[in-house]
């Protein structure tokens, strides 16, 4: 074996090592950046839950309250169209 061929071979493996390295590294952070994005859309969507919880539970309230005046005074809001519609315009 050529005498020259040792040391680039050691030098040609400490730079596959220095690469690998450096990749690994690179590697890493790419995912703690991607773990990052993930919580933030994680916080970003538990807010938008929160506030479309908030409005459904406001429209049933108002859904409740529109029940209570049907059904409790289905029968004289009947009655009172009724009268409208025979009184005169004028």
């Amino acid at each position: 074996m050529n005498p020259i061929l040792i040391p680039i071979l050691g030098i040609a493996c400490g730079m596959i090592a220095i690469v690998f390295g450096v990749a690994s590294d690179m590697f890493r952070r790419w995912l703690k950046h991607k773990e990052a994005m993930t919580q933030v859309i994680a916080a970003q969507t538990a807010e938008q839950a929160a506030q479309y919880a908030a409005h459904v539970e406001r429209l049933e309230q108002r859904v409740r309250v529109l029940e209570r005046i049907v059904t409790d005074r289905g029968i004289a809001v009947a009655d009172e169209i009724e009268k409208l519609r025979d009184a005169p315009l004028n």
